[in-house]
């Protein structure tokens, strides 16, 4: 692919990723017109707007992919790997908004690797339930959807703070919050 055709489907991607978060019944046209790409360019790549979802939906999977992957969930002790989590995983959940949860549904190739990626996030919760970094008297849903909720709402909510702190702050909370005392 030349330089200026991935310049413009990561500008395609990325805005669609923004305006379809905003708005998930946003048009082709508008992505196209955002990302300061002719229309054109935009139909001759993603054939229609399910195809532009899926692309974006890879995207955001790829980077989440490549953030539990040096997170090293299994290998590194827990506070490491989770802080090494939370500081890769903030600038992905701002640079790709769109919630793959809700909207994958229509997808089920994307879905199954969210499945797959979301199955590895639980597995190392219930290591750190195992080696008592966590209490074990809370559902490890509960568990795992405030480190969500705290990584969503440090993500979205407050933009300015810079993902090494940011991750501080939600690894401080969390292991505060459930840790064993």
């Amino acid at each position: 692919m030349r330089a200026d055709a991935a310049r413009n489907l990561a500008a395609v991607l990325r805005t669609g990723a923004r305006l379809l978060a905003e708005d998930p019944s946003t048009s082709m046209s508008a992505i196209a017109g955002a990302a300061g790409v002719d229309r054109t360019t935009v139909h001759r790549r993603f054939a229609t707007r399910e195809a532009l979802l899926s692309a974006v939906f890879q995207a955001k999977l790829d980077s989440a992919q490549r953030v539990l992957d040096e997170a090293r969930l299994v290998e590194a002790p827990v506070p490491v790997a989770l802080h090494r989590y939370v500081e890769g995983i903030v600038p992905v959940s701002r640079e790709w908004p769109v919630d793959t949860r809700r909207m994958m549904r229509q997808d089920p190739d994307a879905d199954s690797r969210r499945a797959e990626q979301s199955g590895r996030l639980d597995a190392f919760l219930r290591r750190a339930v195992d080696e008592g970094h966590l209490r074990s008297d809370v559902p490890l849903e509960w568990v795992r959807a405030v480190l969500d909720q705290l990584v969503d709402s440090v993500a979205h909510r407050f933009p300015e703070v810079e993902a090494p702190r940011a991750a501080d702050l939600v690894v401080d909370t969390f292991l505060k919050g459930f840790g064993r005392s």
